[in-house]
């Protein structure tokens, strides 16, 4: 097998593959032209949308040409893939602007040079087409039952889909011919609930230019437990700073179950394959991996200065003192409260680690609310109990979730 095809598999990033041979074939002739998919849907990306991104660094790196495609157009419409029901609809105004956000994450993370890694917009060829055209020259090379055959349709007649929808998949087809007769791309990666979609651009490709091309899809990721990955009790893990705090991102993968380690630092890191292995050998502390696998993938979205940051109030939050809690979820609170007497399920919700009050008194009332002043933490279990500003506050919910606490002098 081509070496860059079998550096993806040993790291996991291999599910299905429409002709591994011959594709294999291809990537040991010369550097393959390849793309994935993204519609912009939202104004950031999150950890789970990344894993095809992670794969097209790493082709590369092996010498291929890679397009990341942000769906301008095919956002529009909405992909019924994976999803129960149909997607919330946005403004053309607002999906501009999340294209834009979108790329600019991906260019952070991809380095968009123009040739070996560059950005597209499927708004480009699809923003303007014309209806019956397009239903005379590209609908006409589909079939309903096939269509209804692939799994991501069909579990969605369960609960219903629109005819809306229905049309995503020769939307992205489309766009593979697109890419194919713009660029000669040869190959779309994505995850796989993208097979049905890889696979009807691939024959529309053969129908009507009579050529080659190939698809190869990426497990969903879940964790050991089953769980989707990347989601935390806050929500999903999202690149965006303003959203996921880089502590918090951090914490998140410094936190991933002992089985969970070895694949995720195969899937989330560059480190060799070698060095990860060693990091999980049987022996290893497990925690030394954790540790360098939240700082890897850390430096890698959010930067060095950011992941040393994280870590250092990581290390303050969980190893007693001397350590820069700077990093650590902070908030503003005012003083008058504090001078009162701050009930301690108030300041739990307005400090953000309760989303409601309810859910406050629940975790003062089972033991996961703890308050501390230097790096000691005393358990408060009265859902009554008041507490008064130390110089140095800081909160904890259960084992693992932090909160400094600083005070203003206006009131909320």
């Amino acid at each position: 097998m081509n070496t860059a095809l079998e550096n993806l598999k040993r790291r996991g990033f291999f599910r299905q593959c429409s002709d591994a041979a011959r594709l294999s074939a291809l990537m040991d002739e010369g550097p393959v032209v390849f793309y994935v998919g993204c519609d912009p849907t939202g104004p950031s990306l999150h950890i789970g949308h990344m894993v095809p991104f992670f794969a097209f660094r790493h082709l590369c790196s092996a010498g291929h040409r890679g397009i990341a495609l942000v769906g301008g157009g095919t956002a529009r419409i909405g992909d019924p893939s994976g999803k129960t029901a149909m997607r919330q609809m946005l403004d053309y105004e607002k999906l501009e602007k999340n294209a834009a956000s979108i790329t600019k994450q991906l260019d952070a993370f991809l380095g968009f040079d123009g040739r070996n890694a560059f950005a597209a917009n499927n708004k480009e060829w699809l923003a303007e087409l014309n209806y019956i055209d397009f239903l005379r020259d590209i609908g006409s090379h589909f079939s309903v039952n096939r269509m209804l055959s692939f799994e991501a349709y069909r579990l969605r007649m369960e609960t219903g889909l629109s005819f809306l929808e229905f049309n995503y998949q020769l939307l992205q087809s489309y766009d593979f011919l697109q890419l194919f007769r713009k660029y000669e791309c040869r190959l779309q990666i994505g995850g796989d609930d993208q097979w049905g979609n890889i696979v009807a651009g691939s024959d529309l490709i053969r129908r009507m230019d009579g050529a080659d091309v190939f698809g190869l899809t990426f497990p969903l990721i879940t964790t050991a437990d089953g769980k989707k990955m990347g989601k935390t009790e806050k929500g999903a893990l999202f690149l965006d700073p303003s959203v996921t705090a880089p502590y918090d991102f951090f914490q998140y993968w410094r936190n991933v179950q002992d089985a969970d380690v070895r694949r995720f630092l195969l899937m989330f890191t560059f480190l060799p394959i070698d060095e990860c292995e060693i990091l999980t050998a049987e022996g290893v502390n497990p925690n030394i991996a954790k540790e360098r696998l939240a700082w890897e993938v850390t430096a890698l979205i959010h930067g060095k200065d950011e992941a040393d940051r994280a870590l250092a109030g990581a290390h303050a939050s969980f190893g007693g003192s001397g350590g820069d809690k700077s990093a650590m979820p902070s908030v503003s609170l005012p003083m008058d409260k504090f001078n009162a007497g701050y009930n301690i399920v108030d300041l739990f919700t307005d400090a953000g680690l309760c989303p409601t009050k309810s859910e406050a008194r629940r975790l003062v009332q089972q033991g996961g609310a703890f308050v501390g002043g230097k790096d000691e933490f005393t358990p408060v279990t009265d859902p009554k109990a008041v507490v008064g500003f130390s110089e140095e506050l800081v909160l904890r919910a259960g084992k693992k979730r932090f909160c400094r606490v600083s005070v203003v002098s206006f009131g909320i």
